[in-house]
């Protein structure tokens, strides 16, 4: 991946639906290929209950600003499920693009 962009995302999920919240994940995350996304991680917190992560990389900033568009769009087949998952609904969901900088480190 030439310009190394790691995507965070970042929400609360409704307790009541995190059994449906898992299954809608499980068909994210097979199909997030397609969308040439790559590593995908996902996480909960240990901290807080409800609070999800998911962290992955993209080829270009035009990749991430599609994804991000979808990944908040009701109307997105797959991606709009989650919409009754996520407390206040998917336009809740924190979305960031950041390029790898520690390769740019001199270490001594």
């Amino acid at each position: 991946m030439d310009e190394n962009l790691h995507i965070f995302m970042e929400y609360k999920i409704i307790p009541e639906e995190e059994q449906n919240y898992t299954r809608i994940m499980e068909e994210i995350a097979e199909v997030l290929p397609n969308y040439e996304v790559e590593n995908f991680q996902w996480f909960s917190a240990a901290d807080q209950q409800g609070l999800f992560v998911e962290m992955f990389e993209v080829p270009t900033l035009s990749h991430y600003h599609t994804l991000r568009k979808w990944r908040c769009s009701k109307d997105h087949h797959i991606f709009g499920k989650l919409d009754d998952c996520v407390e206040g609904g998917i336009k809740k969901i924190h979305c960031w693009a950041f390029k790898a900088k520690t390769d740019q480190l001199k270490l001594r």
